[in-house]
């Protein structure tokens, strides 16, 4: 299918040609533009480590263009509770992912383009990917204010931030990725990604807020299609290729052997919270019973998601000191989850004395101490 964009200005790209995905395996040198059918954030991560481990790079650069459904993707070295609010996420049915590479957290949706350029290592050079962008936007659009910054972002009208960056770097083979601001909901990224946590400490690489803003608020005329059509056709000219996008859907085992396997790992709890550095939660909440205010104070240490080492100091008149210590001892081992410790604290509910005053009190606990997950 031939996709042809008229622009503004006088300015016509060349016709982007989509071809069906035997075009993805029959290109054996020069280079590749291809683009994701799907929006999962999961199977479009898999694509990329999917090229890392199966696609010689030695003669052939990749750009895979590639959108996501909302989700929250943090970096390989961060915590998610220290970088954005999980309730919010369960409650918005917003996804959570981890990604390979290092870098901050970024929140996607469909008003959000990802551009992952793959080389050899040799060959990987990010800044020149990014002034390749910007040269694009400027093709599309003369006017726009965009520059490349030392810290790999590139900013419009000098301050605000369209695009982050990051990268996974192998022995022989390199990837660096990047995001585009176009018309994301701004008021869910800036809800999602501020942390209701409180004391956290952790060692995990820690994000850095910025000032952000869409293209299209700076141009209404502009579409995501418009962008990516650019970009390839930027690509295109500065690898002098034909401008073929060639279409892959992730989960087409035939194209990519192996693939729903790397997605699996990619969606598992174990890859999306396990792989959190280690961390502790040191904290106090007030509960309010009835009519009187009780302080509770939490201590726990957290490995590979787990809960390592757990302490909650409450007055034993409160709560029999033998159901307390039964609570301790069932969160340590247990996941750092609402799900394990509503499944844990019901349990235990059942063996309690049948005193409706006592599992008010419980209740009540149990609940609050979710809420710290």
């Amino acid at each position: 299918m031939v996709l042809q964009s008229l622009l503004k200005n006088c300015l016509q790209l060349s016709c982007i040609l989509r071809t069906p995905k035997a075009g993805f395996r029959s290109t054996m040198s020069g280079g590749l533009i291809i683009q994701s059918t799907s929006n999962d954030v999961y199977q479009n991560l898999a694509v990329e480590d999917w090229i890392l481990d199966h696609m010689n790079l030695e003669n052939r650069q990749v750009l895979f263009l590639w959108r996501n459904s909302p989700a929250v993707v943090i970096g390989r070295h961060q915590n998610p509770w220290q970088e954005c609010n999980l309730r919010l996420l369960r409650q918005k049915n917003i996804k959570l992912a981890r990604r390979r590479s290092g870098g901050g957290t970024v929140y996607h949706d469909l008003g959000n383009i990802n551009l992952t350029f793959f080389t050899t290592r040799k060959k990987y050079e990010r800044m020149e990917n990014l002034k390749l962008v910007v040269k694009a936007l400027k093709a599309l659009r003369p006017q726009l204010d965009v520059h490349v910054t030392d810290r790999y972002d590139i900013l419009l009208d000098r301050q605000y931030k369209i695009s982050g960056t990051a990268a996974k770097l192998g022995r022989t083979t390199a990837y660096h990725h990047c995001t585009l601001l176009c018309n994301a909901d701004k008021f869910v990224l800036s809800s999602v990604l501020r942390s209701p946590y409180k004391g956290l400490k952790s060692n995990a690489t820690p994000s850095v807020p910025a000032s952000v803003k869409n293209l299209f608020e700076e141009d209404p005329s502009l579409t995501c299609e418009m962008l990516l059509d650019a970009i390839a056709e930027e690509y295109a000219t500065q690898h002098q290729i034909d401008h073929h996008i060639t279409l892959i859907n992730p989960a087409d085992e035939t194209v990519l052997p192996g693939i729903n396997n790397k997605t699996k790992e990619l969606q598992s709890w174990e890859w999306v919270y396990g792989k959190t550095p280690k961390f502790s939660v040191s904290t106090c909440f007030n509960m309010v019973y009835k009519d009187s205010f009780l302080d509770v104070k939490v201590d726990m240490d957290v490995k590979h998601g787990r809960i390592e080492v757990c302490n909650i100091d409450l007055p034993e008149q409160w709560l029999p000191p033998a159901l307390s210590s039964e609570l301790v001892k069932s969160l340590t081992g247990s996941k750092f989850c609402p799900n394990e410790t509503t499944t844990l604290a019901t349990t235990l509910l059942r063996v309690c004395p049948q005193d409706n005053e006592l599992h008010s009190r419980w209740n009540l606990l149990c609940e609050n101490m979710i809420m710290l997950m």
